[in-house]
């Protein structure tokens, strides 16, 4: 029956107002429509502001370090072993008091308000480390017998400990905050936000600040310093926490903190296979204070390597926007692992290829854009994974204390990484004869992480798997009588779709061929191009090999195909059936990186760089070899669970 245009207008009302009042909880908090947009805005204002703050030392300092003359060894040292030292002494017991701490401004902000304006001194006087040494030098005789720069060398090295000193009572509790006032429901759209406002922080500073970081380091240091006091101060002030539930009964014999901490946080499998990937991926980092030293030896200036990091920044916004939602349905831990599967066996090796061959500046700027562009997607994805990732499986009730207990293991790594990078890079540079070349190598230290983090993830995937995986999990508890911490909310994620993982396997199997079909064109005009060497090689070695690693793949195809036949008919498959989601982000990526490679072969046929030609063909068999390999990992990784007797 058709009701009434007033009728209709009263019952269009009720939800409108039903949403309008409807309530919101992360704890003891309840939060309105309203109330919960200022709490992300007061957030993400913060966010942007910490951003800045933690970005302008590791970025800035090591190429005022390298002008002093310092060795990449003490580089290392001062930028990543020293904090990991910090970070495993001061984080733990920052993390295991604020779990237990109860204050009038709650349990997290005061560790951040209280050492703020001493975090904020030592920012400012690292910016001004060469005039204080000059100053020092003036007015105490005694310092004269220290060379100018070894000085300035020692004081960057005491306010960088000073710096993280208290920049650690902000990082091990700052993150926790948004566990305790954000709606678990939200948790997922928050990060994509917070993320989208790391990144943009991230390219507002390299595209308008990095390129003055030699000519204005003291304005840069004591601008971002300021800014954070004003900026992440206001939100402390106004970002409230809820009541907390009374904190466990401490023992207060000696060393029964320690005991606890130690039991509660190290007797699980799963947490240590989280830890240790963890520890590795700081390990793999510890070379990235060498990034900028690689870009100027491939002859990029720094305005071009902050508009390199501004454009990566813009893509990974509008990367953002799209691809939050699939965090949550596609499981963090599932997309983390996949990733780093296709970056271990395929991505993270792809940087041998600047060993032999250089390109001009101008078109090396250029096929970087492209790279950066294409593998925006993915490495957004996995960017945003995680946090999420700790909040899904680790228990809300530890969740500081655990996450610290990583931080702890990640430490050591530092430490040791720490050290041990700057004598790779010493190591390489003297095989090189003293030359910046050496940074081309980069790459093998990263790869051989990459390769450590796939091992470890893959182990915690198959034991999250085992305590129930998507539908079933509860995260391990030894303090509970039944071992297991009940979660209070689940969040469903999406299962594999056969329909999306055929079009996946599908357009893999169109970047074999496209190679295939355009081979023989691009072997026309090198022989048109007189270019009869590269010619041969490409007509008697690359396009066979080329049809070999495609006979692979569709091979793999196949066995895949049968298990998903066997799995429909309700059998057990041989293998694993892999979900679809990032199977479909990385073949839609191969697709465009195939056009990144034709463009490489066509520039390099008119510049008439006939090594560089063959050294880019044995690239390309590289990647599609390691696809089928990539895709026969993921297929084990998803075999069957046999239940323990």
């Amino acid at each position: 029956m058709l009701q009434s245009p007033s009728a209709y207008s009263d019952q269009e009302a009720i939800p409108k107002i039903a949403l309008k009042d409807r309530r919101y909880h992360a704890g003891s908090l309840t939060y309105t429509v309203t109330s919960l947009t200022i709490l992300f805005a007061w957030l993400l204002w913060g966010d942007f502001c910490f951003m800045l703050m933690e970005t302008v030392a590791p970025t800035i300092l090591p190429l005022k370090l390298k002008a002093l003359g310092v060795s990449n060894w003490v580089m290392a040292l001062i930028m990543t072993t020293l904090p990991g030292i910090l970070n495993m002494t001061v984080c733990p017991w920052v993390s295991y008091k604020s779990d237990r701490y109860r204050g009038r401004w709650g349990r997290r902000i005061p560790f951040i308000l209280w050492t703020m304006p001493f975090l904020v001194l030592s920012l400012g006087l690292l910016g001004w480390s060469v005039e204080i040494s000059a100053l020092l030098r003036n007015t105490f005789g005694p310092l004269n017998a220290f060379a100018p720069t070894t000085l300035t060398v020692i004081l960057i090295g005491i306010f960088m400990v000073a710096f993280q000193f208290f920049n650690m009572f902000v990082g091990s509790v700052y993150y926790y905050l948004f566990n305790d006032v954000v709606p678990p429901q939200f948790v997922g759209r928050f990060m994509g936000l917070f993320r989208f406002v790391t990144v943009g922080a991230s390219s507002v500073y390299s595209m308008f600040i990095f390129k003055y970081a030699e000519s204005y380091m003291r304005e840069i240091f004591t601008g971002i310093a300021l800014l954070y006091f004003v900026g992440f101060g206001l939100m402390c002030l106004f970002v409230k926490e809820g009541e907390y539930p009374p904190p466990p009964p401490e023992n207060k014999s000696a060393g029964a903190g320690i005991r606890s901490f130690l039991r509660e946080s190290y007797s699980h499998p799963l947490y240590w296979y989280f830890y240790l990937m963890y520890a590795c991926i700081g390990m793999s980092d510890a070379t990235g204070i060498f990034g900028v030293f690689f870009f100027k030896e491939m002859g990029l200036s720094l305005g071009q390597i902050g508009q390199l990091g501004a454009l990566g920044g813009a893509a990974s916004l509008v990367a953002t926007y799209f691809i939050s939602v699939y965090v949550d349905r596609w499981h963090p831990l599932r997309i983390m692992t996949y990733m780093t599967v296709f970056a271990a066996l395929s991505m993270s090796f792809s940087g041998w290829i600047w060993i032999p061959v250089t390109l001009p500046a101008k078109m090396f700027f250029w096929l970087t854009i492209g790279m950066v562009l294409v593998s925006t997607f993915s490495g957004t994805l996995k960017g945003l994974c995680g946090f999420p990732m700790f909040m899904r499986l680790l228990p809300h009730s530890r969740f500081g204390q655990l996450s610290s207990a990583a931080a702890l293991i990640r430490s050591v790594g530092m430490i040791v990484a720490g050290i041990l990078a700057g004598v790779f890079m010493d190591t390489v540079m003297w095989l090189c004869h003293g030359s910046d070349f050496a940074y081309r190598f980069l790459f093998l230290w990263s790869w051989l992480f990459y390769v450590l983090i796939g091992i470890f993830l893959v182990l915690a995937y198959r034991e999250w798997r085992r305590l129930g995986g998507d539908d079933h999990y509860r995260p391990p508890a030894p303090w509970n009588p039944n071992g297991f911490e009940e979660l209070s909310e689940k969040v469903v994620s999406v299962p594999m779709t056969p329909r999306y993982l055929s079009l996946g396997l599908h357009l893999f199997t169109a970047n074999y061929f496209a190679v295939i079909v355009l081979t023989p064109l691009f072997m026309f005009w090198m022989h048109q191009s007189h270019l009869d060497r590269i010619y041969r090689w490409y007509g008697l070695a690359f396009l066979p090999l080329s049809i070999v690693v495609t006979l692979l793949w569709l091979w793999q195809v196949r066995s895949l195909r049968h298990d998903m036949y066997a799995a429909s008919q309700g059998r057990t498959p041989r293998l694993g059936l892999p979900h679809h989601g990032v199977i479909l982000v990385m073949a839609i990526q191969g697709l465009v990186t195939f056009f990144i490679f034709c463009l490489q072969i066509v520039w390099t046929i008119r510049l008439e760089m006939q090594r560089e030609l063959i050294y880019f063909g044995i690239a390309k068999l590289i990647e599609l070899a390691s696809y089928t390999l990539v895709l026969h990992v993921l297929r084990w990784i998803e075999r069957p669970i046999v239940p323990p007797k």
